[in-house]
């Protein structure tokens, strides 16, 4: 069964004027579209057609994993905002940013640091280590921690086409936008026990 190109968990419209409606159109309905579809035709007729696009992520390589792991990675971006999200996490999440980072500020700072440091495109994660504790970290080009054995949490896309539109190369005002509309429900769901 081929895959489909999930739904925004929200109109295309809500996330602005922190996104705008033309930049998802973009990031969402034709990148994400054209991965999934390259996907596809990929494995079509071969032992991988049923598998979640997870699964297919963890088990190929070369420009099929390119284009699982953007889908995926786009996908799980998308399901991390809300047009009511931003502020601090609270909960069990909140504690172990506290405990692993100082408070929402500085590991808001590191995930900074590492999107701002990182050249050309990729990803930056929050994410949940075998043993429990919380880090960030970053990928390159299509690079995801499904491929780890760390969890992740929260996903940004540092790709140009993910800001481009709407703030031209000014990668720091993106992030800002973004800490705007990260869904921590969302994120603390994906925490293991």
């Amino acid at each position: 069964m081929p895959l489909e190109l999930p739904r925004l968990p929200y109109d295309r419209k809500a996330l602005q004027p922190h996104l705008s409606a033309e930049l998802l159109d973009l990031h969402h309905g034709v990148h994400q579209r054209t991965c999934l579809e390259q996907v596809n035709a990929r494995i079509e007729n071969s032992e991988l057609a049923e598998l979640p696009l997870e699964d297919i992520v963890r088990q190929s390589q070369g420009s099929l994993f390119d284009a699982a792991a953007q889908a995926w990675n786009q996908a799980f971006y998308f399901q991390g905002l809300h047009p009511r999200g931003g502020g601090d996490p609270q909960g069990r999440l909140g504690e172990l940013i506290g405990r692993h980072f100082g408070d929402a500020r500085r590991m808001r700072e590191e995930f900074d640091r590492a999107a701002l440091g990182l050249f050309g495109s990729g990803w930056v994660w929050l994410v949940q280590h075998p043993g429990g504790a919380l880090g960030v970290q970053r990928t390159r080009n299509a690079g995801t921690p499904l491929t780890s054995l760390s969890t992740p949490l929260l996903g940004c896309s540092v790709w140009e086409h993910a800001y481009y539109l709407d703030y031209q190369n000014d990668r720091a005002r993106y992030l800002e936008a973004f800490w705007k509309l990260v869904n921590w429900d969302v994120v603390s769901a994906q925490l293991r026990d």
